[in-house]
């Protein structure tokens, strides 16, 4: 499923027009991202939640030449899925 599919199933589901369903969906997207900016976690009981994890920089090596790279430290987005999630796919 793509973010069209996701958007169609919501219109139809909802009862509402695609349009009201592509905002719903990108107004939900954008509120996920602005929390997880902020360092926040993001929580749907049942269904998951997201947070923001730090990777420390750490050495790697180039496949191709076998030498030692550096590679800087980052922020990873992390998901964990609910138990009711975990369980309706199982």
């Amino acid at each position: 499923m793509n973010k069209s599919d996701l958007i169609d199933g919501m219109a139809e589901d909802a009862g509402i027009t695609k349009a009201a369903a592509k905002k719903a969906l990108e107004s939900f997207l954008g509120n996920v991202e602005g929390s997880l900016k902020k360092g926040n976690r993001v929580s749907l009981v049942g269904f998951g939640s997201w947070s923001v994890s730090k990777r420390a920089a750490r050495e790697g090596r180039n496949p191709q030449t076998g030498k030692t790279i550096n590679i800087a430290a980052k922020n990873v987005v992390k998901f964990k899925a609910g138990a009711d999630l975990s369980n309706s796919v199982n």
